[in-house]
């Protein structure tokens, strides 16, 4: 039966292989597996039939190999069957008409490139050596976290396993050989290391070996960097040539590690992603990490989405970065629920270095220069530094008879940061002040820059162009004042994407903000902080900024809340994190958003909940827990087709017909309303579910803040719980007051059920569509 079975699939290939020509492209085949019961029957599990698949194209791709490659035949990628059913191939458009026609056919997605998108931040997350999550006895159970990066510089201090016990009996990953890579570079810190690349190269062509190594090293950094902010182990003296000088240490710094490198030079290919995700949950992962994304899609045709629901369905917290496209709107990524996506946000560390003027202005600045300050040096900029494109810094635009012995100013844009002042560097420049384009605003990158030089606000570049119009000899000096504490803090950072949610409009995105700005972990030895090549620098640690460095932060507070919390699910971890996020900053004043205009207060469609506060996180007193049931029903109520369904939730649904069922009803811990039109009196009704997990004998009262144009009503407006583990329900109903001229607006509120030191809070978004 297993051969037959297998010989039909290959039957089909081989009866195709005449049409596959240069259209052929990876494909993703989602399958229902319960299409084919006389397989199931026999074999009783999807892993035999897939391993037959494999095996019998293994033996006819021997045989034809010279035939294969020159008429173009499928080529099997890789096999999914943990978190989603199906494979992925390299088939022509009439191969994938065919298959259509094969029972047990879902869908054929194309492939896709993605992107990617710290000594302090324990402190400022209130994190304390004993204390709370990270006493003794919580640290000491053992919790695996995934990262699905650009792999793991796996020498590195911040991986070292002395203290830790041996490898959990659970775990079943394997560190596998590559280029410069082996089993022996794993131990008990880092208990499990994997690349895949099957899907880049069907994509891209062959790994360059020169540029990056084809095995689970990372090159890159960003790898290294995730992995030691979500799990690295302490380290003591760590800094970047003296800044941010202190003791570094992951959010969960005695979890295990498992790197999955699926993301390469030219992005991350979902197929890769798929069998990453597929095949960390079978290892025996706890927690996943992603600091990577692409475009929003439906969530049925979102390869992230699919693979993880299906790693939420087995019990693992998955945590993914919001993307970094903002401050535009409906910019966010990872929208899926069950997903915790993870804006990103200042802590109260800077760098900052002053610019002073030849007329006697000074302008703050940012950056990670550690040398002498410059003397006052002539200012040039765009015709007086170059030819075209001059005024961006990019490759070939300077003259070395204008720019030799000068501080050269040059605009955001085109080319790299970094690479910027390389070229000024190249061109005999001797500092460079890098500009915000008004887009920017007033955010400061503090960059590993070759040269004196520093980032200035849009305000400040356009006081230094205007001194250089009115002045024949204008002049500038850059001094840098080292590691600086006590900012206001926490800011939301202007690229931080942002919703309302393109896709998922019934659900706030993203859902929290983390330290995403500046943060200091580990880098590989052999790569260069700026990621030239010019720069022969080498660091142990480095400052890089993004939603990919506030979404392991996440990760590893959810593997601090996993092992303090066993029993607790993914969404009950979420809303945790969610209900206890704060809102204000270290001077009580609200969060501002350096991406609006002013730094006006950051809004929930900028920061979700609120910036975490682990702490308060272990002990919620309320949580809005979801089953995986209530995930299908909102499938249903997104009036997704069945087949749509079964590729979310591989397995046939039938929705209930005579029940209304409504997106807002998912029991999330936050509430998107969304309103037809500008009439008076809409009004939309929505049910939500607390358990108990504080006190209990607890009364709870409610405490709303009504957002402009809408009425809040609850029933009941106080729950009297009795035990722990008790479930008590709430409906509320939000009614529209507002009148013409409301319509695309949005308007914030909140709800709050309040219990002594307990304080259970939830932001509410409305918005007139």
């Amino acid at each position: 039966m297993i051969f037959r079975t297998s010989l039909l699939l290959l039957a089909f290939m081989a009866a195709n292989a005449s049409a596959a020509s240069i259209d052929q492209q990876t494909y993703i085949i989602h399958m229902d597996k319960n299409k084919m019961p006389d397989l199931y029957d026999s074999l009783g599990n999807s892993r035999q039939w897939y391993e037959s698949i494999i095996d019998s194209i293994a033996q006819f791709s021997s045989q034809e190999q010279e035939e294969d490659q020159e008429t173009g035949f499928p080529q099997l990628l890789y096999t999914y069957e943990t978190v989603t059913s199906g494979f992925a191939a390299k088939l022509s458009t009439k191969q994938v008409e065919a298959l259509s026609r094969v029972d047990g056919f879902l869908s054929a997605i194309p492939d896709e490139i993605l992107t990617l998108h710290t000594t302090h931040t324990p402190r400022f997350l209130g994190l304390q050596g004993g204390k709370g999550l990270w006493d003794a006895q919580n640290l000491a159970s053992d919790v695996i976290v995934g990262i699905l990066d650009t792999g793991i510089w796996p020498e590195h201090v911040s991986f070292q396993d002395s203290g830790l016990s041996a490898v959990p009996l659970k775990w079943k990953g394997k560190c596998e050989s590559g280029t410069k890579f082996s089993p022996s570079n794993c131990n008990k810190k880092l208990i499990g290391a994997r690349a895949f690349f099957k899907g880049y190269e069907s994509v891209v062509g062959r790994i360059n070996e020169t540029i990056d190594y084809r095995s689970p090293r990372d090159t890159q950094g960003h790898g290294t960097h995730t992995a030691a902010t979500a799990a690295g182990n302490l380290v003591d003296k760590a800094s970047f040539y003296g800044l941010a000088n202190g003791s570094a240490a992951g959010m969960r710094y005695t979890a295990r590690i498992a790197a999955y490198k699926v993301c390469w030079p030219s992005g991350c290919v979902n197929t890769d992603l798929l069998a990453a995700i597929d095949q960390a949950v079978a290892d025996g992962v706890d927690v996943l990490s992603l600091s990577l994304g692409g475009s929003a899609k439906p969530f049925y045709s979102d390869s992230i989405a699919i693979a993880s629901f299906g790693a939420v369905e087995k019990g693992v917290f998955v945590s993914c970065s919001a993307g970094n496209l903002g401050p535009s709107i409906s910019s966010v990524d990872n929208n899926a629920p069950w997903i915790m996506t993870v804006a990103a946000s200042y802590t109260d560390r800077r760098f900052p270095a002053t610019v002073r003027l030849g007329n006697g202005q000074t302008f703050e600045g940012s950056s990670l220069y550690s040398g002498k300050a410059t003397a006052q040096l002539p200012l040039v900029y765009a015709g007086t530094a170059g030819g075209q494109g001059a005024q961006y810094c990019i490759s070939g635009s300077l003259k070395k008879t204008l720019v030799k012995g000068k501080i050269v100013v040059c605009m955001r844009g085109i080319n790299g940061r970094a690479q910027k002042g390389e070229q000024v560097k190249l061109a005999g420049g001797k500092g460079m002040l890098l500009i915000n384009t008004e887009i920017e605003g007033d955010e400061l990158f503090a960059d590993a820059h070759v040269l004196p030089a520093t980032a200035l606000r849009a305000s400040a570049g356009i006081a230094v162009k205007e001194y250089m119009n009115s002045s024949k000899r204008a002049t500038a000096s850059i001094a840098f004042e080292g590691t600086v504490y006590g900012n206001p803090a926490p800011m939301v950072a202007a690229f931080s994407s942002r919703g309302p949610s393109l896709v998922g409009p019934d659900v706030i995105k993203p859902d929290v903000t983390a330290p995403g700005v500046n943060i200091l972990a580990a880098w590989p030895s052999m790569t260069s902080p700026s990621l030239l090549k010019s720069d022969k620098r080498r660091v142990l640690f480095n400052v890089i900024s993004g939603t990919s460095m506030s979404c392991p932060h996440v990760s590893g507070l959810a593997a601090l809340l996993k092992s303090a919390h066993k029993k607790w699910s993914p969404a009950a971890i979420k809303s945790a994190l969610m209900t206890t996020a704060y809102v204000t900053d270290n001077r009580r004043s609200p969060i501002a958003d350096v991406g609006s205009s002013n730094s006006a207060p950051a809004t929930p469609f900028t920061f979700g909940s609120g910036h975490v506060d682990p702490e308060s996180a272990s002990d919620p007193g309320l949580i809005y827990d979801i089953a995986i049931q209530d995930y299908v029903n909102y499938f249903c109520s997104l009036n997704y087709t069945s087949s749509q369904i079964a590729q979310l939730a591989r397995r046939n649904v039938t929705c209930p017909g005579n029940k209304a069922l409504q997106p807002g009803d998912l029991n999330y811990p936050s509430f998107a309303v969304n309103f037809e039109g500008s009439a008076r009196n809409n009004r939309v009704k929505y049910k939500r579910t607390l358990t108990n997990v504080g006190t209990p004998s607890s009364t709870y009262a409610v405490k709303v803040e009504e957002p402009n144009g809408v009425s809040v009503i609850l029933e009941p407006k106080s729950l009297s719980f009795k035990n722990l583990g008790q479930k008590l329900s709430y409906n509320v109903t939000f009614v529209s007051s507002s009148r013409k001229g409301r319509e695309g607006s949005s308007s914030f509120g909140s709800l709050v059920w309040l219990s002594g030191k307990y304080s259970v809070r939830s932001p509410i978004a409305v918005t007139w569509q």
